[in-house]
């Protein structure tokens, strides 16, 4: 199944976190937080300004993002993968090598 996100909203899949602390405790899974950054799967096409031209999102698919911990309340599972919708302005940045 394929999803197309609409406007300026990002598809993305959460990457899992260390899931042990810095003194070597390691969490379960009910105790860990959900997972602030992952990979963009898709990309809508831009949010329409007035003008009525499409203002190109500012990241690409196979990009590494970080978000808020909060942010994508909106949740869509593919193909077994429990995906999260983000709005463009929820992403505060993108992760480079």
């Amino acid at each position: 199944m394929k999803f197309r996100p609409l406007a300026d909203r990002v598809l993305v899949r959460r990457t899992d976190e260390e899931q042990t602390t810095e003194g070597g405790i390691v969490l379960p899974g009910s105790a860990a937080e959900k997972p602030s950054q992952g990979e963009v799967v898709a990309v809508g096409p831009g949010k329409t300004l007035d003008n009525g031209e499409a203002q190109a999102v500012a990241v690409n698919e196979g990009d590494l993002v970080v978000f808020g911990q909060y942010a994508g309340s909106n949740t869509v599972k593919i193909d077994g993968d429990e995906l999260v919708i983000l709005n463009e302005q929820d992403i505060l940045g993108v992760l480079e090598n």
